[in-house]
């Protein structure tokens, strides 16, 4: 039987890895564009010109119903990934929280119109494993982040909201359509392009300099490439209805991350990679020039851990190390000339 999957915001980072992971197991993919006339050659840059026949691309936007009945059409399943994520904190976050719910409610509704049989959303640890005053906890997918803390910040908010919108639409209108969430942590690994993701910021930030020590701050981490293929798997793997996995690697703070980089890279790249931890009152003082750091000063001493068990025993998903991610990560940013070394 055809394989026919919609991936939502196509150009995106893990969005474009899954499309090409799609390609391999020949799956047949469209995939939603804002704007199609600029982004058709960045995909044939990214996927090498896989065919028209094997890859679609239409134009449509989170916040318009314009052309998601055209994309979905033909579609058995829909994996949807568009979501919008900035490197600050907006001075709403209803610029954040609205397109996040409202786009995901809109994806379902043409996914159900259309007949898809399973919806994959790209949800986010973010919904799972924060709104907690503990400074060190693991969390698994039965937890939900408390989006009532006044430590939680725009972002965090949208991804929650969104999913448990998800969630609650499925309940009350999904009818015969499966629902699959997957929730990734920090996504790090190789980019295709200059024009790269917000989730590889502190790789960046790191070899560049930018920070002279490295902030009491951390994250788990997980690779671009095994998170695509959780999402294969929840796309493929029968019987998994309502289901949720945490997408997440081991937990590593900015210095962990900058021995990495020490470690894995000729002496030559690392010459401005930062050696010692920032004591915090600088941090606060430095989150007054880096947006970056200002939306999440409040993760100062926080170490939040991943328990992946339920992906790993129920659909055999594995992880590669979190330095390997980092170095590959590095590598490109070098190669395409973000980052100057």
């Amino acid at each position: 039987m055809a394989k026919t999957a919609l991936v939502t915001g196509g150009t995106g980072y893990i969005a474009g890895e899954l499309i090409r992971q799609l390609l391999v197991k020949d799956w047949t993919v469209h995939t939603t564009v804002r704007n199609r006339a600029k982004s058709e050659e960045l995909l044939r840059r990214r996927l090498g010109n896989p065919g028209k026949d094997k890859v679609k691309v239409f134009e449509a936007e989170l916040m318009s119903d314009d052309g998601w009945a055209q994309a979905v059409a033909g579609c058995t399943h829909m994996a949807h990934v568009a979501s919008p994520i900035a490197a600050s904190t907006p001075k709403d976050e209803n610029d954040m929280i609205v397109p996040a719910r409202e786009g995901t409610l809109r994806a379902l509704r043409f996914a159900k119109e259309a007949g898809v049989k399973r919806f994959v959303q790209t949800s986010s640890m973010a919904a799972v494993a924060y709104g907690r005053s503990e400074k060190d906890y693991t969390v698994t997918e039965a937890d939900w982040t408390d989006i009532t803390h006044p430590d939680v910040y725009p972002y965090v908010k949208s991804k929650t909201i969104a999913e448990r919108a998800a969630r609650d639409w499925m309940k009350a209108e999904g009818g015969d359509m499966e629902f699959v969430s997957v929730n990734p942590s920090m996504v790090i690994g190789p980019v295709d392009d200059p024009d790269f993701s917000p989730s590889v910021e502190a790789v960046r930030q790191l070899l560049a300099g930018e920070v002279p020590m490295a902030p009491d701050l951390g994250f788990a981490i997980v690779d671009t490439r095994d998170t695509a293929a959780l999402h294969v798997k929840c796309l493929e793997e029968p019987g998994l209805d309502g289901e949720r996995f945490l997408a997440a690697g081991k937990f590593y703070k900015f210095i962990d991350v900058a021995e990495m980089l020490k470690d894995g890279l000729p002496a030559e790249h690392t010459k401005k990679v930062p050696t010692r931890v920032m004591p915090n009152f600088l941090v606060h003082i430095l989150s007054l020039f880096n947006a970056g750091i200002r939306s999440i000063k409040s993760e100062l001493g926080k170490s939040r851990h991943c328990n992946v068990d339920h992906a790993k025993e129920r659909l055999g998903w594995e992880t590669r190390s979190a330095k390997e991610s980092v170095v590959d990560c590095a590598k490109s940013l070098i190669e395409h000339g973000v980052v100057k070394v």
